[in-house]
């Protein structure tokens, strides 16, 4: 697949008379209950972290999942792919549940711990509790993931190493299975985490069956696409907790690429009013609100044949 984002600067299909914005619908999504959503096959967040000498930190963390035993976390720094560290799986358990690692990356150093003991998970990769990830990078704390980490990090910590800021820029999330997603995002450091469902289903127009896609946050219907195959690719805009959000999808392939049969959904925070996200030069966006960070979560879709 293309890039995302080139891919509607060159070819956007304009949909306004078939796509509706929230206002036009109940406060309640209808999904067919029947369905169940399609399964999490790995989750990529990248943080980036900001030390007290200023110096910028890219560390990505992926939590994959193969089949219903076989789990794996990989760390990464920066752009090189030797900087990184793998967690493997075995046939039941993680190999390693508990440890530290040291490694080094350009002109920085980095430790990592873990605790993965107790985690809990749902259906997808990524624990929800019961576990921490702890990151130091040039003897400062970069990074805490999970609901163990601060008391991990004050027990073992707590007269060593100051804390780095760091913030989430994306998220990536891959599934597979059928039309229906599930996940949470939050847009902000300061917001709300939402609940956000995408649908692919038919919709029969006289003696035909015509493909929709709707996407609710928080049990709510922001958007409806109607003749999908026709609209494969567009774009809405959400207000999210004050945000001004872009909606786009991409779902091309499941149309006219058969052998591919993937899509994206893409949810990124605008830098502004003024222009569309795809169409921001570039020069401008460097030196514009370097300190403000936008978000954006990206939803690879691959649907079975």
């Amino acid at each position: 697949m293309r890039d995302f984002a080139s891919c509607f600067s060159e070819y956007t299909v304009q949909v306004v008379s078939e796509t509706t914005s929230c206002s036009s619908y109940s406060n309640t999504s209808c999904f067919p209950p029947s369905l169940i959503p399609s399964t999490q096959n790995s989750v990529t967040c990248l943080y980036k972290v900001i030390l007290s000498n200023q110096k910028h930190v890219l560390i990505t963390i992926t939590w994959s999942k193969t089949n219903t035993i076989t789990q794996g976390l990989s760390i990464h720094f920066g752009d090189d792919p030797s900087n990184s560290f793998k967690l493997n799986a075995n046939s039941r358990l993680f190999r390693k549940k508990k440890g530290s690692r040291a490694l080094e990356f350009g002109n920085s150093k980095a430790e990592i711990l873990w605790d993965l003991c107790e985690a809990k998970y749902m259906s997808g990769p990524e624990p929800i509790s019961g576990y921490y990830v702890l990151v130091i990078v040039d003897s400062e704390i970069g990074l805490i993931l999970g609901n163990m980490a601060e008391e991990a990090s004050f027990k073992k910590f707590k007269n060593g190493f100051p804390m780095a800021k760091f913030t989430l820029i994306s998220r990536q999330e891959y599934f597979s299975g059928n039309t229906l997603y599930s996940t949470k995002a939050q847009f902000c450091d300061k917001g709300s985490t939402h609940d956000i469902l995408i649908s692919c289903s038919g919709e029969n127009e006289g003696k035909d069956n015509h493909p929709v896609l709707s996407v609710s946050i928080d049990k709510k219907m922001v958007i409806r696409v109607k003749r999908l195959q026709w609209n494969f690719r567009g774009n809405q805009s959400i207000f999210l907790d004050g945000l001004l959000v872009d909606l786009m999808w991409d779902v091309h392939d499941w149309f006219f690429n058969p052998a591919s049969a993937s899509a994206v959904f893409m949810f990124r925070t605008r830098s502004g009013l003024e222009s569309r996200l795809w169409l921001e030069d570039k020069d401008k966006l460097k030196h514009k609100n370097q300190d403000k960070v936008e978000f954006s979560l990206m939803i690879y879709a691959c649907k079975s044949t």
